[in-house]
């Protein structure tokens, strides 16, 4: 089984024509194919660089659970449940972030107001630029308060980025 890339991310959201004007406005992702479900629903896909998000929308849905499905809040709670997605990444030049923050800034965007240099430091990030930040990120909320990343990759990974073993719970049968 051989994969080329990621064909899209879905996602759901609570107001299409919201979600329609941030995607296509703010963020400048094309829309790319509408889909009108047989339930009364919508499925849009938008174009983020080859590959795509996808929104779909109900009439009738589950309210949003922070905490649980999404974020609560980043840095201070960014935890969610087994099988939920944490945050999407966009992949950027690095030398966009500023432009991605001054675009936020101008739509109104809730976002961290500043580049977060992720290195293997004790904390995982970095007050300054340095040899060992392996990713630069620009963290901001959509309206659904789905969190999303501007990610530019600072170094390629090699076998020395393969330092811990995996843990977790072990289940006896």
């Amino acid at each position: 089984m051989k994969m080329t890339g990621i064909n899209h991310v879905a996602l759901v959201c609570r107001d299409m024509a919201e979600t329609v004007k941030f995607y296509t406005e703010v963020l400048q992702m094309p829309l790319v194919k509408t889909v009108a479900l047989p339930d009364g629903g919508q499925h849009f896909f938008f174009d983020c660089g080859g590959a795509a998000v996808a929104f779909f929308w109900w009439p009738e849905t589950p309210a949003a659970a922070p905490g649980v499905a999404s974020v609560r809040s980043f840095p201070k709670d960014s935890k969610t449940a087994v099988g939920s997605m944490n945050h999407l990444a966009f992949d950027v030049a690095e030398g966009e972030l500023s432009a991605c923050l001054h675009r936020l800034k101008a739509a109104g965007v809730e976002h961290i107001p500043m580049v977060v240099n992720h290195d293997d430091s004790e904390r995982g990030v970095a007050a300054e630029m340095h040899e060992g930040v392996f990713v630069r990120s620009v963290y901001f909320t959509d309206p659904n308060g789905i969190m999303m990343e501007f990610a530019a990759s600072t170094k390629t990974f090699g076998a020395d980025d393969i330092r811990h073993a995996p843990r977790g719970a072990t289940v006896e049968v």
